[in-house]
């Protein structure tokens, strides 16, 4: 008779246990389904700026500090680096319609291959874009140290 309780016993703790595992995982698997729908929520209003950099010499330039702000704000203020196709891109809320780009480097002049680090001179590009709702703003950003250029779309 003992044998028989003991074997009631543990059916019992199995199948608590089967149903306490079958609710952990039902509410495991609920929990990336309501986390992705908050995202979907949290960018729903967003345009995309992408860009390129090019140095003085029309060649896109690597590891180019890019930071974007609203036009006439300094914040939200976003940061980037330029990749090695010196290109950028950064998703911003569409609070406002005009991002300011600025680009700034060190570019030292190249004499018969070699670079001339001792005459190195810091350059800047600015340039003012419109950005719309599900539209990507493709920019150009040309190092030279002349006026800031305005594209608007």
């Amino acid at each position: 008779m003992r044998m028989t309780r003991r074997r009631k016993k543990r059916k019992v703790t199995i199948s608590r246990n089967r149903t306490i595992v079958a609710a952990l995982v039902f509410a495991f698997l609920q929990l990336p389904l309501s986390a992705s729908s908050d995202q979907k929520k949290q960018f729903k209003n967003y345009g995309l700026i992408a860009g390129t950099v090019y140095g003085p010499d029309d060649r896109p330039v690597y590891g180019v500090r890019v930071k974007i702000h609203p036009k006439g704000q300094k914040h939200p203020e976003f940061e980037r680096y330029s990749d090695h196709r010196g290109e950028f891109a950064q998703r911003v809320p569409l609070d406002h319609s005009e991002y300011e780009i600025t680009a700034e480097a060190e570019i030292a002049p190249v004499v018969d291959g070699k670079p001339q680090h001792s005459r190195k001179k810091r350059v800047k590009s600015t340039v003012v874009v419109h950005v719309d709702k599900d539209v990507v703003r493709d920019v150009s950003l040309h190092l030279t140290g002349e006026a800031n250029q305005e594209e608007k779309h």
